[in-house]
């Protein structure tokens, strides 16, 4: 299938060639799509160099910064446009290892709709986390699966590969979250629009060059949304329901996604049941 790799980047320069050569190393049938957010470090410049240099890879400016929401969104249009089937989402930073590609595509060649490298499925880690990120990023993660009611271990894991077929339709409703709320609020409508999500565990580095844009903003924002999407979808519809008359109830929820934990040899379902560019998308 004719697949997009997207890359969000602010202040990358010291990344973006190295990453971009793994890239095209670990998938050489893969175009690759540069958004960076008007990097005044040369990162752009890097980009087009490294594309000129090994083939099939664009790089887009964007006029500012935007934030990773935007530059997602710019890179899907772009993705949508040119009628790719495939489209994955990464970071420049080295955080998301190319060497897991193959396996996030060949997921959705089986079959899957949505495949998430997921640091909290048996096989994922997260070396070298220090204690107060490793527990803020667990009750994160909870905490949004729990409201939003949906089976995934990892919501706000930004490596990640879709079915553009599927990525479409939760692009169109989806808001205008930048930080890795955005994240969130994809898989959460993937699993609402009945997308079959699976979960490959990965290990998850720290960047070793250049500098985290993670901020309490972009924390504070992806907590809000979620709060405000689990009070409107699952408290407040539930409860007009229960005023309705019951020949006027509607179905109670959309049908529930199929989240399954890949790479733990076990193949057993877990399903479900009830910023700048170049920031994190993973928390």
């Amino acid at each position: 299938m004719r697949t997009l790799i997207i890359i969000p980047t602010y202040l990358e320069a010291e990344n973006i060639a190295d990453v971009l050569r793994d890239v095209r190393t670990s998938v050489p049938d893969a175009d690759i799509l540069v958004v960076d957010d008007s990097s005044p470090d040369g990162t752009a410049e890097l980009a087009r160099a490294t594309g000129a240099e090994l083939g099939r890879i664009a790089t887009l400016v964007q006029p500012g910064k935007g934030g990773l929401g935007v530059a997602y969104r710019a890179g899907f249009a772009h993705g949508f446009s040119h009628d790719y089937e495939v489209i994955v989402q990464m970071d420049a930073d080295f955080s998301h290892d190319p060497a897991a590609l193959p396996e996030l595509l060949r997921e959705i060649d089986s079959g899957a709709d949505v495949a998430i490298g997921s640091r909290y499925v048996p096989g994922g880690n997260i070396p070298n986390w220090p204690t107060t990120r490793r527990v803020l990023s667990r009750v994160g993660n909870l905490y949004a699966t729990t409201l939003l009611g949906v089976g995934i271990r990892d919501a706000t894991s930004g490596f990640r590969a879709y079915r553009a077929s599927v990525l479409r339709p939760v692009v169109a409703g989806a808001t205008r979250a930048t930080g890795y709320g955005f994240q969130v609020e994809l898989a959460y409508r993937a699993h609402r629009l009945g997308a079959r999500i699976v979960e490959v565990p990965i290990t998850f580095n720290d960047r070793v060059r250049g500098v985290s844009k993670m901020s309490w903003h972009i924390i504070g924002e992806a907590m809000s949304l979620v709060t405000w999407w689990g009070v409107r979808d699952r408290l407040l519809r539930r409860g007009s329901r229960r005023d309705r008359p019951p020949a006027a109830e509607s179905p109670s929820e959309p049908s529930l996604s199929e989240v399954v934990v890949t790479g733990d040899g076990s193949g057993a379902p877990a399903t479900a049941s009830g910023t700048p560019a170049g920031a994190p998308a993973d928390a």
